[in-house]
């Protein structure tokens, strides 16, 4: 605009001036937000009062108002607040991730007292923390098992849930204790599995310890405690002798005496494995009686092996269960001999006669007797009672011949009277010891000893019996164990047995194979002999190692416009187990349509188009080895578009401390 100033006097006195008016933005603009949305993530254990991120909104041109910031919606339960000049947004309250997991809120910017506001969207993340342990629907429960399952079977299946998500929701399982190694878990799907068959003989009850892990760090656990009922017993063992067949006894043993000690065993349990004994055959003149429930067998009369001089007694063993199962044995008891008889002469009365003037030697008779006795006791020898005129002649002690001993003269005696007795007679045996020279060295049953093992063996556990003999006696030939050569603390020898044992637990992929070599010494305490032998152990693998990824978490920048079945990542994980123990598979835990993962490269493939530039997501990936019980781990893969959304920020904007002077370096 142009201006005149004119004055009143006569002269007309004039004076232009140029105005420039500006014309100011009125309330009708609003102060625009510099982003359309906000995204920001909070832990859920934010303490009240954490900064969460801030909002800002740009004045209008030339705008002398101030602009001033509130959420008006998404907010009601008032967690969250919003510095009104700053556009800082705090928590006010504790938050729950299970609870809300995502808070979607609407924040207006308003320029000084003008009604017109402008608006944002702010997608506030609330992060996960590990603060829900898994929960099992019950404390304890019970596991019906049978002992004709066999292993394999699946006999329970543990269940729990974790409010948690991500890995602080994946839950694995393991048996924390346990009475006996007849079960297995499968660490992720909870499947409790025999690995053998369990009979009600070893034992009534078993109680296990199963424990539900997440995968938090550090990670939470619930305990749920699984009893198996006694299992029933069913009468499927029939007894067994183990006592030997055949017995001795001597003939003049008393009425009462014990012949031999019947034993059977029966693995089953209660009247299915109580046995008696009974005599089936054998016993018709009724010589034995058998005790059926000790299994003793004693005489019940005089024996007498002339009479008869072995028995074969049909011994059956009966169990109680029902239907009853029975074994059965022929048990042969030998009578022995003992000198009870007396030699009887064939005749009482021998007579002959004999020509006078002969030479002496002249044959004149031969007497024969009998013993029943057997063996030495029926041994006979003859001699001539003293007597008139036993003088002349002379007896064959072993054949019972009578020749003379003189020539005989008739007229001086006509008739001879001779007593041809059997004596009888015992034995003695004579023992002669020839003491032992320690010429032999003892001698290993091989050159060499191989054994595998598992790595898993606990400690103290026995992998080998080395036995070594020595022909020698007494100290000489007692044997003795040693080990020489470095077993790096895994192995000792039981010096008198010769069995290995481990001393530590073994570790295949820190030692696969141990190489030394064993001794074994005979006890002579003046020199001794020794001899050594090569002993290997191979440690074979169990599958005690988790796979292992090389990078976690996976952060991916996808551009927008990546074509589909292109691949976007590959992950990589490690196994140190061996074969199968070691091999591993990839997989995606909550698998959806927009990525695809290969399971043996670890390709993580687009399936469909991205439908916007801002997407962004985090895929689970498992790596499980192919174990019998596979063992897995988890990485986190972030899939982002706009790169420049992916920004770290401090929680606080301000952090303040104090320290006192003269403080130590390094503390905190």
């Amino acid at each position: 605009l142009t201006v005149s100033a004119r004055d009143g006097g006569g002269l007309l006195s004039a004076s232009n001036a140029a105005v420039t008016v500006n014309i100011l933005q009125t309330v009708l603009v609003p102060a625009i937000f510099e982003r359309s949305r906000y995204s920001f993530s909070v832990p859920e254990d934010a303490p009240e009062d954490s900064v969460i991120g801030t909002v800002k909104a740009r004045e209008p041109p030339n705008s002398l108002e101030v602009v001033s910031y509130r959420i008006c919606s998404g907010d009601p339960h008032g967690k969250f607040s919003i510095d009104p000049q700053f556009g800082i947004i705090r928590t006010k309250k504790q938050l729950d991730h299970e609870a809300q997991s995502v808070v979607v809120l609407t924040v207006q910017s308003q320029l000084g007292n003008s009604l017109v506001y402008s608006s944002t969207q702010v997608n506030i993340s609330v992060t996960d923390i590990n603060d829900n342990p898994p929960v099992f629907p019950t404390k304890s429960d019970k596991v019906t098992i049978s002992h004709t399952q066999p292993p394999g079977t699946a006999v329970y299946i543990a269940r729990a849930e974790d409010k948690d998500s991500g890995l602080n929701g994946a839950i694995k399982y393991s048996i924390a204790s346990k009475q006996s190694d007849a079960f297995s878990i499968d660490p992720s799907l909870g499947v409790l599995n025999l690995t053998r068959t369990v009979f009600a003989e070893k034992q009534q009850e078993y109680t296990l310890h199963i424990a539900a892990e997440d995968c938090g760090s550090p990670p939470l656990t619930s305990l749920l405690i699984c009893k198996s009922p006694a299992i029933l017993d069913i009468n499927d063992n029939s007894p067994s002798f183990v006592s030997l067949p055949l017995s001795y006894v001597m003939e003049d043993v008393e009425v009462g005496f014990l012949v031999h000690h019947i034993i059977a065993k029966d693995p089953d349990e209660g009247r299915n494995g109580q046995v008696t004994y009974h005599i089936l055959s054998g016993n018709e003149n009724k010589a034995f009686v058998l005790d059926k429930i000790t299994g003793l067998l004693t005489t019940a009369q005089f024996l007498d092996r002339e009479v008869q001089e072995h028995y074969s007694l049909t011994i059956i063993a009966l169990d109680e269960g029902s239907p009853a199962l029975s074994a059965t044995q022929v048990l042969t008891i030998i009578v022995l001999d003992v000198n009870d008889e007396t030699p009887v002469f064939l005749k009482q009365l021998y007579e002959t006669a004999v020509h006078e003037n002969r030479d002496p030697g002249e044959f004149v008779i031969r007497v024969e007797a009998v013993d029943r006795d057997a063996g030495l006791n029926s041994l006979l020898q003859y001699e001539i009672l003293p007597g008139a005129g036993y003088e002349k002649f002379k007896m064959n002690s072993d054949s019972g011949e009578f020749v003379t001993a003189a020539s005989l003269d008739r007229e001086t005696q006509e008739v001879f009277s001779i007593e041809g007795s059997p004596s009888r007679s015992s034995t003695a045996q004579l023992y002669l010891s020839v003491l032992d020279e320690n010429d032999h060295s003892p001698l290993f049953a091989k050159t060499q000893y191989q054994i595998s093992v598992t790595e898993d063996l606990k400690e103290g556990s026995a992998i080998l019996e080395l036995s070594a003999s020595d022909e020698d006696a007494g100290l000489n030939g007692e044997v003795m164990y040693s080990l020489i050569d470095d077993t790096y603390g895994a192995f000792a020898i039981d010096i008198v047995t010769g069995s290995i044992i481990t001393t530590k637990a073994l570790d295949r992929e820190t030692k696969s194979q141990y190489t030394f070599r064993a001794v074994a010494s005979d006890c002579s305490t003046h020199f001794p002999r020794s001899t050594t032998v090569s002993v290997v152990v191979h440690v074979d693998d169990i599958n005690d190692n988790d796979p292992v990824f090389l990078q976690n978490p996976i952060r991916v920048f996808v551009p927008a416009e990546t074509a589909v079945n292109e691949t976007v990542a590959t992950v990589r994980a490690e196994d140190v187990d061996l074969g199968s123990n070691g091999a591993i598979v990839f997989n995606l835990m909550m698998a959806g349509t927009v990525f695809q993962i290969d399971g043996k490269t670890g390709d993580i493939v687009l399936q469909e188009p991205l439908d916007s530039k801002d997407f962004s997501t985090q895929l689970l990936v498992t790596a499980s080895d192919q174990g019998i019980a596979p063992r897995t781990a988890t990485a986190v893969v972030i899939v982002f578009t706009e790169e420049q959304e992916e920004v770290i920020s401090f929680s606080h904007t301000l952090y303040e401390a104090s320290v006192p002077e003269n403080s130590a370096a390094g503390g905190h």
